[in-house]
């Protein structure tokens, strides 16, 4: 089947399940999370497949981790489709309503969008969280994952559709695009009329691409260069702990930290603790020269080290002698993802965070907070980079879009 005959099937199931109520959509959810349990020796199985694919073809450890799934990590996926299931439903929510001085009643209310496209790389987990908060918020979804996912996709997929279809919802509003080649992508980039917004999680590369291309509008969802800056008036305790949890708590998420800032004046009394601990938890430390004073096992930053988002055990570190040399660096080399300060300075933490451009700013916490399920939302679409419509982790009210609706008593304009 073409990606546009399973779009124009997927239109077709997105009219259906707009119309759904809460409690239809709740049972689905819960209905796909109790599946994806039930399944997950199949799932976890399936994976292998992708996993010894992944190795024979030497693919790093970092991306190994990000296909890699675990009966625990099924079980987390299905936990999330339970916490949708207990989020409010954002459809029909009025946005904001009033009556006219001519009677007229108007009321701005939540919709769906319809069709929406996903395009994403690794990480199976996201196939089940795309298509649950697709569902909860009333879209259809076409899930374009990388071919390095394709078993595990595929086994998650089919568990998903069977789980909506018993429940009485089209299993048309899930549906798994064929991997093996790059047509696929191009025809859902093309697919404008069918499919409503296209929505890509990924590299660099990936992410250009469809924005550059796509004749569907886009949420970009961006890379994730994320800074740690410590004050001045940082307490170093907090500090260690905080870039500790931003670096290593997992590599190979966009909300990682990957590049490390240090005001000069605590630089003497900061860096080697920080350097050693990093350095005894595999972490690869990129300096400048200042940093390496301080570590012979501090490696020589490269122009590329400051932008680059290692996604691996890899930090470029830097020492700067003030709140706006961190600034303009973090401006010249960010992307607009996650930065945090440490400091115990309310001057300088409200300066860092109304200067600084980023979806989210963390002061005095680590950067992997950044994340739907963290702030509450449940399962993400991912986490927005840009500034239009929505910006930060996508929860349920950023896969909706509004209709006015207006209501008269047989009103005539004159």
């Amino acid at each position: 089947m073409s990606v546009l005959q399973q779009a124009a099937q997927a239109r077709g199931a997105s009219i259906d399940l707009a119309a759904a109520t809460r409690a239809e959509k709740d049972a689905a959810l819960l209905r796909m999370a109790d599946r994806l349990v039930e399944r997950a020796d199949d799932i976890v199985a399936a994976n292998a497949v992708d996993i010894s694919t992944a190795r024979n073809a030497n693919l790093s450890e970092s991306m190994i981790d990000r296909l890699a799934l675990t009966p625990a990590r099924v079980a987390a996926m299905a936990d999330g489709l339970r916490q949708l299931a207990a989020l409010s439903d954002p459809i029909g929510d009025v946005v904001r309503g009033s009556t006219l001085a001519n009677g007229l009643e108007l009321r701005q209310v939540r919709v769906p969008f319809g069709v929406v496209g996903i395009i994403y790389e690794g990480r199976p987990n996201v196939t089940a969280d795309a298509a649950g908060i697709c569902l909860k918020s009333g879209n259809a979804v076409l899930l374009r994952g990388s071919s390095s996912a394709a078993s595990s996709n595929a086994a998650i997929v089919s568990v998903l559709r069977k789980a909506v279809a018993d429940t009485g919802l089209p299993a048309d509003c899930i549906q798994l695009l064929d991997s093996t080649t790059r047509d696929s992508v191009k025809e859902l980039m093309r697919a404008r009329g069918l499919v409503d917004v296209l929505i890509p999680r990924g590299g660099a590369s990936l992410i250009k691409t469809v924005v550059e291309e796509s004749t569907v509008p886009v949420i970009e969802t961006g890379v994730g260069n994320c800074h740690v800056y410590v004050d001045e008036d940082a307490d170093l305790e907090k500090a260690l702990a905080i870039v500790m949890n931003s670096k290593t708590q997992r590599l190979s998420t966009c909300n990682t930290a990957e590049s490390l800032l240090v005001h000069s004046s605590i630089a003497d009394s900061f860096l080697p603790l920080v350097i050693e601990e990093l350095t005894a938890a595999g972490v690869t430390v990129h300096g400048d020269p200042r940093v390496r004073n301080y570590s012979d096992d501090v490696v020589p930053a490269t122009e590329a080290d400051w932008g680059t988002e290692y996604l691996s055990a890899d930090i470029s570190a830097a020492v700067v002698d003030t709140l706006e040399d961190a600034l303009d660096h973090i401006r010249r080399y960010g992307t607009g993802h996650t930065e945090a300060i440490v400091s115990e300075s309310m001057t300088a933490t409200r300066r860092f965070a109304a200067r600084v451009d980023a979806a989210a700013v963390m002061v005095n916490a680590s950067t992997r907070f950044t994340d739907g399920g963290e702030f509450g939302f449940g399962a993400e679409i991912g986490i927005s980079t840009q500034k239009l419509h929505a910006r930060g982790p996508m929860g349920l009210p950023e896969l909706t879009s509004t209709k006015y609706i207006v209501t008269g008593s047989g009103h005539t304009r004159r």
